[in-house]
């Protein structure tokens, strides 16, 4: 059979069956791949732990593939270049040095975040010639930047949610996030359940992490158990206490990455209708809880072209079949 490369809706398939226990050889088959080639991309894109997990595979694979056209880098590809620029360092010339002096004289040249990524991936003895043998960026930061990136690696991030939460065929998986008031220091709180569109949402009189904390243990405690499993989040400041809301709604929670608004789709289309009766430069002061969840509930109860015209309140209520 022919060779394509294994997609991201095939790894989310893949990760869904490897958790039903299936032999490779009927994923293989089921993928119309050859048993080899789903062998070595479950063996390739596992996590720290051993687990293949879908976003992370893709993540790790689109990785490699980007590594693989580094060749085509100046000081790998041109040898007379990259000599050059080593006998400029072992005269104790930066690299910024090297490369403005070269750019100005008409040759060819590198800029210096090159040079400094080739000494680093692929010629560390050359970090004796530079001026700062600790590394040029190993402090350009504060304390308090490298506590926030500690914090973020904490966190689960959405390529470790199970695969179910992607196909989108089992309720309780949610999306949450928030939306501003003119003041910025009021919001809404909002969470959407993925596969009906169901939503809840809290006014914040005050957009901390402990009002958003309680406001969210609160609506929570109204759901059934069974349609709560998970949440993704974004990275907001107001969703700094994830840890305590896991442990009083009994949610797994997950994160989106930074800036990318699109992992959490259905929470970000949802903020959106609710934005129809709240509009940018509301002041947030002048709106009740009544009034947003009346809101909330005129969403909750429009048909669904998706769902067959169906509501997102009968779909999460009655648990209806999806055509």
């Amino acid at each position: 059979m022919g060779y394509t490369h294994i997609t991201k809706e095939q790894r989310y398939k893949i990760q869904a069956w490897l958790e039903l226990l299936m032999p490779q050889n009927e994923i293989a088959a089921r993928l119309e791949k050859d048993e080899g080639s789903v062998s070595r991309e479950i063996n390739r894109n596992k996590n720290a732990s051993g687990k293949y997990t879908a976003g992370l595979a893709d993540k790790i694979s689109r990785k490699r593939r980007k590594a693989g056209k580094r060749q085509s880098r100046k000081l790998i590809k041109d040898r007379k270049l990259r000599r050059a620029v080593f006998a400029q360092l072992k005269k104790r010339k930066s690299p910024e040095q090297i490369g403005g002096k070269r750019k100005r004289d008409g040759k060819a040249y590198v800029v210096h975040e090159t040079v400094y990524s080739y000494i680093y991936d692929y010629a560390p003895n050359w970090k004796q010639y530079l001026r700062q043998k600790k590394g040029k960026y190993r402090r350009r930061h504060g304390t308090k930047d490298r506590e926030c990136i500690r914090e973020q690696a904490k966190k689960r991030r959405i390529d470790e949610r199970p695969a179910i939460v992607e196909l989108r065929t089992e309720i309780g998986h949610w999306e949450g996030g928030t939306i501003r008031g003119k003041e910025k220091t009021q919001g809404i709180a909002t969470h959407v359940e993925r596969v009906s569109g169901y939503a809840i949402a809290d006014k914040l009189d005050h957009a901390t992490a402990e009002n958003l904390k309680q406001k969210t243990v609160r609506s929570f405690a109204r759901i059934p158990e069974d349609k709560k499993k998970t949440e993704t989040l974004d990275n907001g400041v107001e969703f700094s206490e994830y840890e305590l809301m896991e442990r009083e709604t009994g949610m797994t929670i997950y994160f989106a990455y930074p800036c990318h608004s699109w992992e959490r789709g259905t929470n970000e289309n949802f903020n959106g209708l609710l934005r129809q009766y709240f509009p940018k430069g509301t002041p947030f002061a002048t709106i009740t809880q009544r009034q947003i969840e009346a809101a909330a509930e005129l969403i909750n109860h429009r048909p669904r072209k998706r769902h067959g015209y169906l509501t997102p309140t009968e779909i999460f209520t009655g648990n209806r079949a999806l055509d």
